[in-house]
């Protein structure tokens, strides 16, 4: 992201010198997720971050596909997928393709014997139920109810849950997550038409410099494969660090929805953007406000998207028999729409209360063996009834 940020000590001028009270050097570190040609941060070290001391077995974490072609509507139950107590173990895929994973947890437990870097893929966690602490090499971000977490690919963290409830809407996502480009000026600032801006964006906090020596474990995904490397030193031992590109948070609950006279069409809630993909927040907000208007959405052809609906709370006048946690997938190649007598049932409408995360994907989504296990069968023939 394209906001300046610092926190802890670092030197006066990049690659220069910087030594411990003890006359030794710290290590810098460079980080970036696109080599040197987009942003970066600069890392201090207390010890080099590439002492490696042992390497275990790996394990393939890949997902399973069960349907990689298919042309009607789904819906799952994501409240159905079973709380486990590991966080990893815990990470279920059910909606896959090349530029993205959609991903569903329900971890009982913190994060406290290793720690975890995606270095695939950037992530999007989105917090349906829980709190607590994401903490990393460039501080400590608190969460709650409503938080999207946006962690750069190759962040190492560890995550600190308050409670044993928590319920996990991931985007695990091929390419970097960005603020849509249509928000940002030329220089990078997020501008006035848009629906949130830099006082939204909540930056890591409360830098601790952990210098300890000991065996670190490091679970590691790439391409599939989890790789657990032990190394020498705690990964926290940052004493400062200043750049671009750095984990972030941002709540839902203070997305600002653009209204009209007549309804708006979905990219009005555009949160986020990646390669072939976007990210939306349906928000409370006002219905249009013309005389005549039709609050609910109207059909719509799916032809280059496959639309993923993520069901948070609130009442959804569009749709029957809505649950928490529920995902419905629309694919592309057949139009969709509102329920049986939900437009009618809209009209006169002043308000909605619904609260949703959406996907639209820009290359079909495969179908995952633990989305099927949690699919509601029933869901095709909807409109029929």
């Amino acid at each position: 992201m394209p906001h300046y940020h610092k926190l802890g000590k670092i030197p006066h001028k990049r690659h220069t010198q910087f030594r411990k009270p003890d006359g030794t050097l710290y290590s810098e570190q460079l980080f970036s997720t696109e080599g040197f040609s987009s942003n970066s941060t600069l890392l201090y070290h207390c010890h080099p971050p590439t002492e490696i001391v042992k390497v275990d077995e790996p394990y393939n974490v890949a997902p399973k596909v069960a349907e990689e072609k298919m042309l009607k509507h789904r819906s799952f139950q994501g409240f159905n997928i079973k709380p486990e107590n590991d966080f990893l173990e815990s990470r279920k895929p059910v909606l896959v393709n090349n530029d993205c994973h959609i991903v569903l947890a329900a971890p009982r437990e913190s994060m406290t014997s290793y720690f975890y870097k995606n270095a695939d893929a950037d992530e999007m966690i989105f917090i349906h139920e829980g709190a607590g602490v994401l903490r990393t090499q460039y501080g400590e971000l608190t969460f709650g109810y409503g938080d999207y977490l946006v962690i750069p690919r190759g962040t190492i963290y560890q995550i600190s849950f308050n409670g044993t409830d928590n319920r996990l809407f991931i985007l695990e996502s091929f390419s970097p997550i960005r603020y849509p480009k249509r928000y940002l000026s030329h220089f990078g600032q997020l501008l006035e038409h848009a629906p949130y801006c830099e006082r939204d964006i909540r930056q890591p906090e409360n830098l601790e410099t952990i210098d300890e020596a000991g065996d670190f474990l490091i679970r590691i995904k790439k391409k599939g494969v989890m790789y657990p490397i032990h190394y020498a030193h705690h990964p926290f031992d940052v004493i400062g660090w200043d750049g671009c590109e750095y984990p972030f948070a941002f709540s839902i609950h203070d997305f600002e929805p653009i209204t009209g006279r007549v309804h708006q069409p979905p990219p009005v809630h555009q949160t986020f953007e990646g390669g072939n993909y976007v990210v939306c927040s349906f928000c409370p907000r006002l219905f249009d406000y013309h005389p005549q208007s039709v609050p609910a959405p109207y059909n719509h052809s799916n032809i280059d998207s496959d639309e993923v609906l993520y069901y948070v709370d609130g009442d959804f006048m569009s749709r029957k028999h809505v649950t928490r946690g529920m995902i419905t997938l629309h694919p592309g190649g057949i139009p969709h729409g509102p329920h049986p007598g939900a437009v009618e049932r809209s009209i006169g409408a002043k308000e909605t209360k619904e609260l949703a995360v959406m996907v639209d994907t820009f290359h079909p989504l495969q179908i995952t063996e633990d989305a099927l296990g949690i699919e509601d069968g029933h869901y095709v023939m909807s409109w029929a009834e």
